[in-house]
């Protein structure tokens, strides 16, 4: 007769692993933006380009034919011309892009505000989509300091697929390569958000205070995107026309006055319009002798605002007959950009804490 089975092992033989290096319990924030190159030179400025334009998001041509337009044309010629641009807005003094120091500052100053209600319950931080820091590291240094719950925080007002989606894009890729994931959400944009029309308002509104003169005509300029992104399904245009009109109801200006425009097209194809560059031509040709331009679609002042706004449309305009021109800054890291961020903020960690 064979013997008996043995009896299975007891659950109790399998002792309990004690890991003291894993933290868990406390909450993560991450502001992301878009990028910013390490330096002005070819090398650096051709390394973010690449990373930038090889994003299927921003670029959606097919591979086989964007491929040697982007290594062979574009990566030759365009890191010298841009680098030469993000050269006269560069902070020097950190030896960075405006929109490094201003993210930075906008974390700090947020973590700052929040401390005394908080305590250190919540770490902030803060990583770029293209270029550094990047996501996948500040998620990992958020999850060593025992954040198993992180909110992804898209500095983008309005949702678009190149901005919104690609900054989740990356970090769901470096979450894949986690054993042990924390608890993610992500902020929805905020377009329409009471207390990020009210922060522009006020931020136009002290602005327009400081100049010796009255525009005629005040530009609200979003950066602009191809059209056939739009017939695809993207919200953006319509979410960049909802802040134009709540903003222009809240200032109580005209449609006549506060005009919608879209910049900073790139290649040959149709991006949305009006196109900010040929309505300010157009205006000054017109007869207008004074003008605005403010940027409602950018939480942080960078290339696309400081050179192109405040320094290619302001030649633009003084040189087809215009007089007097100003550039409206960002929200950037003044007092009304953070009470925007803490709003968001407070609201999507609702329920976490």
């Amino acid at each position: 007769m064979s013997e008996p089975m043995s009896a299975a092992p007891q659950a109790s033989a399998m002792k309990p692993v004690d890991h003291p290096s894993i933290r868990s319990g406390r909450i993560g924030v991450l502001l992301m933006n878009l990028g910013t190159p390490e330096g002005t030179s070819y090398r650096p400025m051709r390394a973010y380009l690449k990373e930038f334009l090889s994003d299927r998001r921003v670029i959606e041509e097919p591979r086989w034919k964007w491929w040697p337009i982007l290594n062979l044309i574009v990566l030759t010629t365009r890191p010298g011309r841009k680098g030469k641009d993000y050269a006269s807005i560069w902070n020097n003094e950190r030896d960075e892009g405006p929109l490094k120091t201003i993210t930075r500052s906008q974390t700090e100053k947020l973590a700052a505000r929040l401390a005394p209600e908080l305590g250190d319950r919540v770490v902030f931080d803060w990583a770029m989509r293209y270029g550094l820091p990047d996501v996948k590291s500040r998620l990992a240094a958020l999850l060593a300091q025992g954040c198993d719950r992180i909110l992804l925080v898209p500095l983008y007002p309005q949702y678009a697929a190149p901005t919104s989606a690609t900054a989740c894009d990356q970090a769901f890729r470096a979450l894949m390569t986690m054993r042990w994931q924390p608890s993610v959400r992500v902020a929805p944009p905020y377009f329409e958000d009471p207390a990020h029309i009210k922060a522009l308002a006020d931020s136009m509104r002290g602005s327009l205070a400081k100049l010796d003169f009255d525009p005629e005509v005040i530009l609200c300029s979003f950066h602009g995107m191809p059209k056939e992104y739009l017939l695809k399904g993207d919200p953006y245009y319509c979410q960049c026309v909802k802040t134009w009109r709540l903003l222009g109801e809240e200032l109580g200006f005209s449609a006549e006055r506060f005009r919608l425009t879209f910049q900073s097209r790139f290649g040959p194809d149709e991006w949305l319009q009006p196109y900010t560059d040929e309505t300010v031509k157009a205006l000054a040709s017109s007869g207008t002798k004074s003008m605005a331009i403010v940027a409602p679609g950018f939480s942080a002042d960078c290339l696309e605002t400081l050179e192109e706004l405040d320094g290619e449309n302001r030649e633009i305009f003084l040189h087809n007959g215009g007089e007097k021109f100003a550039y409206l800054p960002c929200l950037n890291d003044t007092p009304e950009g953070i009470d925007t961020i803490e709003s968001v903020v407070r609201r999507e960690l609702m329920g976490w804490l």
